[in-house]
């Protein structure tokens, strides 16, 4: 059976495994769904709930420490599957047996050089970069290197001098750690002297062995996005480097490393990607910095020629470590990021090919550029690496996947030969030592060789390609060695990705019994089903739990003999204890059974439906977010079609017209928007016309006490003034002032108090969240720079009416002891004789928020997709490049309408009379499904970009389900705590 048989039969069982699961746990929710509808609230006394309040806290505390350790082994799951570090050690360094023609490499790296800016000739047909294109046309070779995706700087620089494309590992390690320890050219080299950025640098002299790889910085406040010329940090690389070669001819000691073999000189330019960020590459700032950018290396190899004495041994690579967008980001997988210029010369490097006959290249660049009379030659980022090596005579990269372009070599049949032979016997070994660590932990006979390279197959490749060799056979010795490679790459992915089916069928079958347990807890608690006792039962558990200890200590064994390592023992045991939980409630499934029968057809297909097409538009909203649009327009409707619209006409058409306004924001571009200032300062105007609004009309109802109208006049005063500070901020940036300091403590201070101010107001229902609106807008509007700053006030007027019309829908259903909105206070002690179970509403009520909640994510922006974010947002707080604080103040962004949507979830439970517990099972199931669906989904093959996007939808639903659990505690905490600064006087409401 052929390997790719083998995985089209891997899909097929993973698509009935998904289809499967999905109508079980439909027809799970349609019996939910029908015993809430069809059968009352229990008949509970107050005196038994009491009890069971009192009784239950510990449970309920219990359950949400077991729920987010499930959701979190879960959620590390994924990582364990997908995002392990392909990298292995042992492997022994191979180098080209024969001379090398340079002695030396200079590699300049233009960080955030899009192809397009360097290769398009300006209107007059003349080129910004006159140096370059000239070597182009005469002494070098040049093309497009394709990055991957993530197209951000240390992946691209990993790709660039260590040949393999970034460790996933590193997600949680940050920009400056080697998660595991890699080989590189750098390593490989004798000497290697790099001139930069702070951010890069270190990363490859950490790794490196022995003290060989020298780094020279500039400060990392230096990275300022509000700096008058951000090229000044390329005209500190040039200087220094200038200034090196001075004093290695009086140094005599630096002279002599200087002159010795496969040294490495590395300039890393980042003025390029910074005026990109600040001034968008279509910029004056961006293209003036090519310019400066291709004066400075004519300049670089001046000197460098001068000081070697012109003995042509050195040789020269430019490139670039990723791309950027239009509107200057960059991380995924647009072409303006992963397209970036690649230009090789000097010694051992071919001089430029004309070409008169039509290229292999449909893309239409060759036209656009003027260079259809020169030979393209595209690589792979990662093929730089072993171009280097081979230039220069180092070693490959011992973790590089690099396959080495042969076209850019200028050197005789047998090199190209006996480099490329060392290039796959580097790959190969790889291979062999992934393959054996895999055959160590796995037992005999469950160990599944990958066919395509076998051992005695791995001896026939190497020994027939030594033989073509001695027989001067070279072109098929090439042939020969590129087949090998390519083997070798593919049984790489194989073992690498050998126990992802059995770790995916272990969490699908904890995530199945997590979410079927969590339905019979509904089931058993808020739906009329009649639990027959039985003698059986207590004999029935004794031999459930023999059974589990028994499989328990099966699977431990088992993975014990395999040793595997014990995040295995996690995924395969977790499991167990579910399972038994879910088979101990079996009464409860023997009642929801028998009643099955008894359902009504017609009511089992609407329910069904109504579930499954909810929750596939959720999911479906994850990729297309005009799905949310469509979505909020049937929402819209929801009051006319229930009736409500006869009892409550105002607020129906609040809630209509809240819907359609707020469905316009999923139709606008998440990117390339140019920034509108003066949509910020609209936007604090309507919150403070919104909070003006509603202080009049309710000042007869609930009269505000001196203190409250105090802090309610200082917010909206505040909100003022933070509509102001982003104008004022822009400002000063155009105008090359930097940012003004009093903007960046107002704008720092602002964060700061976001949370703590509204626990000062008064804990009354509106007053809260009211507070709480003023507070978090103040500073969502210091992070917009456009339409998006209008995002919040609209969502948080469609959650007031959403919260006033849930009382009318309450009343529609006749459920007593209704109370005015007014005079709820969140810290009031809850009456428990009027907490009720669930109904056939509250499923609608829980779908609504986590509707909201998607919405809140992908409302404004893809958070999937890192090039959304744009970062002028966080321009008000810094300016100097620092990716985690710019990171979280971006995500604080995101969570700030998630914020919101989960206070008006904290109110509408205490307005409905539900316990916190009751909506949130629901809550829980909902989003369990969302989460198994993408699970499902996720795919490690087709684009980088899709296999990108698969994992992070997971790993949004996964967060935001834990993400709910941790909310909701913080969420109650900021509606019912207060904060006493001073004593006041007691105020007496009526």
């Amino acid at each position: 059976m052929t390997n790719s048989l083998f995985l089209l039969m891997l899909d097929c069982i993973t698509e009935l495994v998904y289809i499967f699961t999905s109508i079980i746990f439909y027809l799970f929710i349609f019996l939910m769904l029908f015993h809430l509808q069809t059968h009352d609230i229990l008949p509970l006394s107050s005196s038994i709930f009491r009890l069971f309040c009192t009784t239950g806290k510990m449970r309920m505390i219990t359950f949400f420490l077991v729920g987010l350790t499930v959701h979190v082994v879960f959620f590390i799951s994924i990582f364990d599957i997908y995002f392990t570090s392909p990298l292995v050690h042992g492997m022994t360094p191979q180098a080209i047996p024969l001379a090398p023609p340079a002695s030396r490499l200079v590699l300049v790296v233009a960080d955030g050089l899009r192809a397009d800016s360097l290769f398009t000739l300006l209107p007059n047909g003349s080129t910004r970069a006159p140096f370059l294109r000239s070597v182009m046309e005469e002494t070098g070779t040049w093309g497009v290197s394709h990055t991957r995706v993530p197209t951000e700087s240390r992946p691209g620089h990993v790709a660039l001098i260590a040949g393999f494309y970034e460790d996933v590992s590193a997600v949680a390690k940050g920009w400056k750690e080697n998660p595991v320890e890699f080989d590189s050219v750098f390593n490989e080299s004798r000497h290697t002297w790099c001139w930069g950025s702070p951010d890069i640098l270190p990363m490859f002299a950490k790794g490196a062995s022995g003290d060989h790889v020298h780094t020279y910085t500039y400060p990392a406040a230096e990275e300022d996005f509000a700096s008058t010329d951000a090229s000044r940090l390329d005209t500190w690389v040039f200087t220094q480097v200038k200034s090196f070669f001075q004093s290695a001819k009086s140094n005599s000691s630096l002279r002599a490393s200087v002159l010795e073999d496969k040294n490495v000189f590395f300039l890393h330019l980042l003025g390029i990607d910074t005026n990109g960020h600040a001034h968008r590459p279509m910029s004056k700032e961006y293209l003036d910095n090519i310019g400066l950018v291709d004066t400075g290396v004519a300049e670089l190899v001046s000197i460098v020629e001068e000081f070697f004495g012109y003995d042509g041994r050195t040789a020269y690579v430019f490139t670039s470590d990723h791309g950027m967008t239009n509107w200057g980001s960059h991380g995924a997988g647009h072409p303006s990021e992963t397209l970036t210029p690649l230009v090789v010369w000097g010694a051992g490097v071919q001089r430029a090919l004309r070409v008169t006959e039509p290229q292999l290249y449909d893309d239409g660049y060759l036209q656009d550029w003027k260079l259809e009379h020169l030979h393209r030659a595209d690589v792979s980022q990662a093929d730089i690496a072993p171009l280097m090596a081979s230039l220069i005579g180092v070693p490959f990269p011992v973790n590089s996947v690099g396959v080495l372009p042969l076209l850019y070599l200028n050197n005789s049949d047998l090199f190209k030969a006996e480099s490329m032979y060392t290039n796959a016997i580097q790959i190969l070994q790889q291979f062999k030592m992934k393959m054996t660590q895999k055959k160590e932990t796995t037992l005999s006979f469950l160990f599944t060789p990958y066919q395509q390279l076998t051992e005695s197959k791995q001896t026939e490749f190497t020994h027939k390609a030594r033989i073509l060799i001695q027989l001067e056979k070279y072109g098929d010795a090439i042939s020969l060695c590129k087949s090998l490679i390519s083997r070798s790459l593919e049984g790489l992915v194989y073992y690498h990705t050998y126990d992802r089916f059995f770790l995916g069928c272990s969490v699908v079958l904890g995530f199945v019994g997590w979410t079927s347990y969590v339905v019979m807890v509904i089931l058993k608690t808020h739906a009329s089903l009649h639990r027959h006792p039985s003698l059986l039962n207590q004999t029935r558990s004794y031999t459930l739990e023999r059974l589990c200890l028994c499989v328990t200590v099966v699977i431990a064994g088992f993975l014990l003999i395999q040793r595997s390592p014990i995040t295995y023992y996690i995924y395969c045991l977790l499991p167990v204890p579910v399972w038994y939980s879910v088979l101990k409630e079996s009464g409860t499934l023997k009642d929801l059974i028998k009643s099955a029968p008894s359902l009504p057809l017609w009511k089992c297909l609407g329910y069904f439906v109504l579930v499954a097409f909810g929750i596939e538009l959720l999911v479906v909203s994850f990729f297309h977010r005009a799905v949310l649009t469509v979505g909020l327009a049937v929402l819209s409707l929801w009051p006319f079609m229930s009736g409500l619209f006869g009892k409550a006409k105002f607020r129906s058409l609040s809630w209509f017209l809240g819907c359609m306004f707020l469905a316009l924001f999923p139709l606008m571009p998440v990117v390339g928007r140019e920034p509108n200032i003066h949509l910020v300062t609209c936007a604090g105007l309507l919150t403070l016309f919104t909070s003006a609004c509603y202080l009049w009309s309710s000042r007869q109802r609930t009269p505000l006490s001196f203190g409250d109208r105090q802090q309610f006049i200082t917010q909206m005063l505040h909100v003022a003034v933070c509509s102001y500070v982003p104008s004022l901020t822009h400002s000063s940036l155009q105008q090359k002032q930097g940012l003004p300091l009093l903007n960046q403590i107002i704008s720092w201070t602002t964060l700061g108090s976001s949370i703590l101010v509204p626990l000062l107001s008064s804990t009354r229902l509106f007053h809260r969240l009211l507070s709480i609106f003023l507070s978090l807008t103040a500073t969502y509007l210091l992070l917009s720079t456009g339409s998006e700053a209008l995002f919040l006030p609209v969502l948080s007027w469609l959650m007031f009416v959403w919260i006033n019309i849930e009382q009318e829908a309450m009343l529609a259903q006749g459920v007593s002891g209704r109370q005015e909105l007014s005079t709820i206070d969140f810290a009031a002690n809850i009456d428990i004789a009027k907490i009720r179970h669930l109904k056939l509403d509250d499923i609608r009520r829980s779908y609504f928020f986590v509707f909201f909640i998607i919405t809140a994510f992908f409302g404004t922006g893809n958070i999937a997709s890192i090039n959304s974010f744009d970062p002028a947002s966080v321009y008000c707080f810094l300016t100097v490049f620092n990716p985690f604080i710019m990171g979280g103040l971006m995500m604080w962004k995101v969570i700030i309408p998630f914020i919101i949507v989960m206070c008006t979830f904290e109110t509408i439970q205490v307005v409905t009379q539900l316990s916190a517990r009751s909506l949130f099972l629901i809550v829980l199931v909902i989003s369990d499904l969302m989460a198994l669906h993408f699970f499902f989904l996720v795919q490690d093959y087709g684009s980088w970009l899709d296999i990108g996007t698969s994992i992070s939808h997971y790993v949004i639903v996964m967060s935001m389900t834990i993400f709910l659990m941790l909310l909701s505690v913080v969420t109650h905490i900021l509606t019912s705590q207060r904060l006493i600064l001073w004593r006041r006087h007691k105020s007496h409401f009526t």
